[in-house]
């Protein structure tokens, strides 16, 4: 490891982190395509393939399913092996699956091929947040996190759009086929411009792997089939059973205390652990809402794939432009008074939404709602994250960042099983009897694409009160942001420096030594912070010839010009390092 932060350490990449982050946001911005492609593909791959809507959801939820599964294992074994390595990884096999989407015949091929391309984002998605986490300080995290929600905007706009105009000009196969350049270039620039950061060994959690894999199939499979089903006693002992296995991977990971798959020290962090709660309801409610405003926009509405995704712009525009202006709020805010904010506007905005989803409702009112889900969006997505990684440590980067992606996966992928049941309630209970709408394979031309006029009312109906779900859900948000910490000044706080003697800098700037103390195993070493003269009796002792000096200023910004952080590496020294 102290060869890796050598080569770290003298890196340029620390002093421009930005074309790194830019070459790994490509391959984010990809799985962020993929994932609004999909909604908007969604009744036409249920006509063309004239499969019930019980099964198209499952195109959805298979590959949200597999993309929270790894995740929390992907995090470890990206500072195993290298968090480039596995976003290559991640990336290759996320191409490589899309081709396959692109290629299927049936139902079952793409629903396979959706879990392979799930796994690969899976392993590439908690890459760019431990990545941001080294090489980004603190002090300037929250504008990379803030760039870093512009990418997920300006893919939720180009997203639909794209996704729509392939749909009417080219086929639903193309939204995956268009993957594939896409993926060809993040790879080529992720080899040349992503750094090779330090890593160190780690034991995986396979058994934690299993039990919590296990536990989110069956739950979810019971949210999804219980409707058509009809609940019964089976469906609730496999919920039961999920439920079971979760329970089981809890208590696991309280007596793995050697190597868990979630490091439950990661909690001891309030802001960590509201963050997880408010990044899986938003989640839930985002991916929830987008099945019923889909349908009734196509069914009801007559709108076009296109059409559709052009309803859907104003959000992601909005989102995008107030993203960055957000990211700086949120450094010199409260994070309740960001979040509190955001998650107010998030339910009033869905609450507006479904008041508004009737046959006869102009399209220019549906705009307004969807304004206000993009300001929703940009003041939670981005500070949420900034609120989880704000006091992380480096060596739980990875950890924690699989954490925090398995947790918005989790909720997106209850938020998607969730409505499915909701939503096929609402549609059994609003629509007239004998007409079998979106939930079997007979004449779904005509009953999701071309709805007859006199089911229109009672289907926006039904599509109106699924829309109930997300957002109540969404009221769990302001909840969570209640009990928010303030995190200006927190970490220095926690960690009062040591005191220093006369030969300590008496001007504005604080120097550190990052230095190990010393122990059997190098590997598991924790990193201290020692003012030069506090840390130059212990270099006397047993270590390594490298010294690290970080210097930041006690006024919270670096030497030199604003912005600038000088990590540098110490190779002349005549005296051994602790480090």
């Amino acid at each position: 490891m102290t060869t890796a932060i050598r080569r770290a350490a003298g890196s340029s990449y620390f002093r421009n982190p930005w074309p790194a982050l830019w070459a790994m946001m490509v391959g984010f911005f990809m799985i962020m395509l993929d994932s609004t492609v999909v909604a908007i593909a969604n009744p036409t791959i249920m006509a063309q393939l004239r499969i019930g809507y019980a099964t198209v959801v499952w195109v959805t939820s298979a590959y949200l399913l597999a993309y929270a599964v790894p995740m929390l294992v992907a995090g470890r074994l990206g500072d195993r092996f290298g968090p480039k390595n596995l976003y290559l990884i991640g990336l290759g096999v996320f191409t490589v699956a899309s081709l396959g989407c692109g290629l299927s015949s049936g139902a079952g091929m793409l629903i396979a091929a959706r879990v392979v391309q799930g796994v690969g984002a899976g392993l590439l998605t908690p890459q760019t947040l431990s990545t941001i986490t080294w090489i980004f300080p603190a002090h300037r995290r929250g504008v990379a996190l803030g760039a870093w929600g512009t990418v997920a905007s300006v893919a939720s706009l180009v997203g639909p759009l794209a996704g729509g105009a392939l749909v009417d000009s080219m086929g639903w196969e193309w939204i995956f086929f268009v993957n594939v350049p896409v993926g060809v270039i993040g790879l080529i620039l992720a080899a040349y411009l992503i750094p090779a950061l330090p890593h160190h060994p780690h034991r995986f959690d396979w058994f934690g792997v299993g039990l919590s894999g296990a536990g989110m199939f069956l739950i979810v499979f019971g949210l999804q089939q219980g409707q058509s089903a009809n609940w019964q006693p089976w469906i609730w002992a496999v919920i039961v059973g999920g439920i079971g296995f979760v329970s089981l991977f809890v208590y696991w990971q309280a007596r793995n205390a050697r190597e868990p798959l979630i490091p439950l020290e990661v909690f001891n962090d309030r802001n960590f652990s509201l963050s997880n709660l408010g990044i899986a309801i938003i989640a839930f409610a985002g991916t929830g809402m987008m099945l019923p405003v889909t349908f009734y926009a196509q069914a009801v509405c007559g709108l076009s794939p296109t059409h559709t995704a052009v309803l859907f712009a104003p959000t992601a525009i909005v989102g995008g432009v107030l993203a960055p202006f957000v990211g700086m709020i949120i450094d010199r805010s409260h994070p309740l008074c960001v979040l509190g904010f955001g998650f107010s506007v998030l339910a009033i905005a869905m609450t507006w939404l479904l008041c508004e989803m009737a046959p006869g409702t102009p399209i220019w009112r549906l705009v307004l709602p969807f304004i206000a889900l993009g300001v929703a969006g940009a003041f939670v997505w981005s500070p949420l994250t900034v609120t989880a990684t704000r006091n992380l440590r480096p060596h739980l980067a990875g950890a924690s960042s699989g954490v925090f992606n398995a947790v918005r996966q989790l909720g997106a992928v209850l938020g998607s099983a969730s409505m499915a049941a909701f939503m096929t309630s609402r549609i059994a209970a609003e629509m007239p009897g004998g007409v079998d709408a979106l939930t079997g394979p007979a004449g779904q031309d005509a009953t999701v694409l071309q709805l007859p006029e006199f089911v229109r009312e009672p289907f926006a109906a039904a599509m109106s009160q699924s829309m109930l779900l997300p957002a109540f859900v969404a009221l769990f948000g302001i909840v969570a942001a209640l009990f928010l910490v303030d995190f200006t000044g927190a970490a220095v706080a926690k960690e009062p420096l040591p005191e220093s003697d006369g030969d300590a800098d008496d001007d504005d700037y604080v120097e550190y030594i990052l230095r190990r103390e010393p122990e059997e195993d190098c590997d598991t070493q924790p990193l201290r912070a020692s003012r030069p003269a506090a840390a130059a009796a212990s270099r006397s002792g047993a270590g390594g010839p490298l010294a690290v000096s970080w210097s930041t200023s006690a006024r919270g910004m670096p030497p030199g010009p604003p912005g600038r952080r000088a990590w540098q590496a110490d190779t002349e020294s005549t005296a051994p390092s602790a480090l």
